[in-house]
Parts: structure tokens; sequence; C-alpha cells
């Protein structure tokens, strides 16, 4: 089964996109928010294109567990991405996954810019990989929206 998986956030969201079967994830893009809406045409044609069985999205748990003030956010992308694309949604902690994204990056920091299609830096499609890679790895930890 194919599975997408956002990384959400206020300026960007990162996608990334891995397989079941062979328990694998890659980052796939960076799509822009614009006054608080996400891109709604580029994530369904991302859908569209993916066909994936389940859409996974990251929840910023605070390091002890508890919600951070961001979650409703990002549970209101969660339940919005579903009514507008009806695949199944998933949410999955994504607690270090933007620090460990940002490690893996050559300069350690988060670039601005990066290709000239206007898509932001690759740490948040990393970000997305993580996430999804986790789940990949116990996705009974998964949470509902």
């Amino acid at each position: 089964m194919s599975v997408l998986a956002f990384d959400y956030g206020v300026r960007q969201i990162g996608l990334a996109v891995g397989q079941t079967l062979t328990r694998t994830a890659r980052p796939l893009t960076t799509i822009t928010v614009k006054d608080g809406q996400p891109n709604w045409p580029e994530i369904l044609a991302h859908i569209a294109e993916w066909q994936p069985g389940l859409l996974i999205v990251g929840l910023p748990l605070n390091m002890d567990g508890t919600e951070s003030d961001f979650c409703k956010h990002a549970r209101k992308f969660a339940r919005r991405i579903r009514g507008r694309s009806g695949c199944n949604v998933v949410m999955f902690d994504e607690r270090l996954s933007t620090v460990e994204a940002k490690s893996e990056t050559p300069t350690g920091k988060k670039p601005r810019r990066v290709s000239k299609n206007n898509h932001q830096s690759p740490v948040d499609a990393l970000a997305a990989c993580l996430i999804l890679q986790s789940w990949l790895l116990q996705p009974e930890f998964a949470i509902s929206p």
C-alpha cells in the first residue's frame, strides 16, 4: 500500500511518500501555505497521483507527551484533508522530526529557498519522511485525528 505523510506547518507543509510492502519512504516536496490556507489543489493532485491507502499527519506533541498548542491546528488539517480527499487519515507523533531533518542537511540549518518553482526548504519534506518512516516501523502507535 502506498502512504503519504504530511509535516503540517503554518508556512509550508512537507510531503513524503512511502510503501508498506518495502517499508521505505522518501521526501517528495514542500507545499506552500498562503494566508493560513494550504495549497489544496496541489495536495489533492499528489493524492490523485499516488492513490495512497492512508494519509499520515504529524502530531506535534510536547516532549512530555502532552498536546502542544499547535496540535489543534494539525488535527484541523487532518480532518480537512480527510474531508477533501475521502482518504483514511491517522496522526503520528512527530516529536523531534524537524530537528532530526535539520541535522541531516549539509549546513544543519533550514535553507530559505532551494528551487526555481518557489518551493521552500527540503527540511519539511524530510521531516515528513521521518514521520512516515517512524509510522512504518510502529503503525500501532497511530493516533486518530
